[in-house]
């Protein structure tokens, strides 16, 4: 294997093909240079549904163990599940996951202790260097005393501390169905669900890494299709849809209409702020809508907004204190969770403002969806810098008009915005417009598209 790890060493995590472009020897060394770069006596692991990552996690495991480190292994488990092991228990973790992507891919997400994330800024880029090294020279000498493995369960403690962040004392009997996309949804909802008024109506609950009903990506609506349906065929009050390693959760309403994360953000906003006295800080990303800021406002919190991407929503988190944050990729950060995101407490909120009132829940976040999106349209460009460079000079100098460059490039008025940003990836530009009307937002869309794709 080439010991250049470039294409598979991302921003914030590991993730590629197996065995094309990573594999258990690989993970050894990941693991053994996790170990010397977090310095840690003992960690802890955990891995998803997918067929190779027991193997992986375990290889992990091994190479940690080797350096000197006792390793905690939680086995299966959300993304979720693995930061609350980190929390609570006080240790650096790595979760085998690559998420939504398809079956042949696995990958890495760590830790430091307490869910603090590690990136390419914070741990990341030293971990490549050493695996790179170690490739080339082969693993490095064993410590003297190895470090020991360990089995623990953990989803039980994890439900239970989920449920203690939220009051479902005063929550109707619901009906809700939930699609985990044969992903880990499947394992912890059971567990998270148990015991609360809810009848629960499972859909492709079997833990399959190869997905065979269709892609854990409900950010697709292809892949929420299903569950669109399902929900008015059964009468059921909402609908859930969850990632596939379940960090994420989506929301459909009665209707089966999709409730846009940027509503359910700023519903569980005013639910953290309400929980902690009215005051506080709330993290938004700059692509999510007006209406968030405008309701944490209106419930005495206090709006802070960040660029695209969890790694600087984590660091926002920390340096602000801020209680609740929230992304329109449908990630929410909760301070109680030791600041890392978590798609089933968001899940939890949702049912305990829908069941503490009589009102179905598309009347209850119409309140929370107050102007109309375009989502986020990406345009193929040889040339990001050209076609920002245009667009900055078809707005700048008309009146009442603001420019910023937080991340890419927003354009503001009064009653619409809109941003572009590059991709760091591939030569895309993303576009997302919202207007106070349908009309509007389609006028301004339209206007930006013609620049991007001139």
């Amino acid at each position: 294997m080439a010991a250049d790890l470039s294409q598979i060493v991302k921003a914030y995590d590991v993730r590629g093909v197996v065995p094309d472009q990573w594999d258990e020897s690989l993970a050894g060394l990941f693991g053994a240079a996790f170990a010397e770069v977090t310095g840690a006596a003992a960690i802890v692991v955990g891995h998803d549904m997918r067929p190779s990552s027991p193997g992986l996690s375990r290889a992990f495991a091994l190479g940690a163990a080797a350096r000197g480190v006792d390793v905690t292994e939680i086995g299966l488990c959300s993304t979720d599940q693995l930061y609350y092991a980190s929390g609570a228990l006080d240790l650096p973790g790595a979760m085998f996951t690559a998420s939504h992507n398809p079956a042949q891919y696995n990958g890495i997400k760590m830790c430091r202790a307490g869910a603090a994330p590690v990136g390419q800024d914070t741990g990341l880029a030293e971990i490549r260097e050493l695996a790179e090294r170690w490739l080339e020279s082969g693993a490095p000498e064993p410590a003297a005393a190895p470090g020991t493995l360990t089995t623990r369960e953990t989803l039980d403690d994890y439900a239970a501390h989920l449920r203690s962040l939220v009051d479902l004392t005063s929550v109707r009997p619901l009906k809700v169905v939930v699609d985990a996309g044969n992903g880990m949804g499947g394992h912890t909802v059971p567990t998270v669900f148990a015991g609360l008024p809810l009848t629960l109506v499972p859909m492709y609950f079997e833990l399959d890494g190869t997905f065979p009903n269709h892609e854990a990506n409900p950010l697709d609506p292809a892949n929420i299709v299903d569950l669109q349906k399902r929900v008015p065929a059964e009468g059921a009050d909402l609908g859930i849809a969850f990632d596939g390693d379940a960090d994420r959760c989506f929301v459909v309403d009665e209707n089966g209409d999709p409730v846009s994360p940027s509503a359910i953000t700023a519903l569980v906003a005013a639910r953290e702020l309400a929980r902690n006295g009215g005051t506080g800080t709330v993290i938004h990303n700059l692509i999510t809508s007006r209406t968030v800021p405008e309701v944490v406002k209106e419930n005495g919190g206090t709006p802070a907004r960040t660029r695209v991407g969890h790694s600087f929503i984590k660091a926002e988190m920390a340096r602000a204190g801020a209680i609740f944050g929230g992304e329109h990729s449908a990630h929410y950060y909760f301070k109680d969770f030791w600041n890392a995101d978590t798609g089933m407490l968001a899940a939890l909120h949702v049912l305990a403002a829908l069941g503490g009132q009589d009102g179905p829940l598309s009347a209850l976040v119409a309140q929370y969806d107050r102007y109309a999106g375009s989502g986020e349209i990406n345009s193929t460009v040889a040339d990001q810098a050209g076609r920002l460079a245009a667009i900055r000079a078809a707005y700048a100098g008309r009146p009442g008009i603001t420019l910023d460059d937080l991340d890419g490039l927003t354009v503001s008025a009064a009653d619409w915005w809109f941003n572009v940003r590059p991709s760091n990836t591939e030569p895309l530009l993303r576009l997302n417009a919202e207007a106070k009307d349908e009309a509007t937002m389609t006028k301004i869309r339209d206007e930006a598209l013609a620049i991007i794709r001139a």
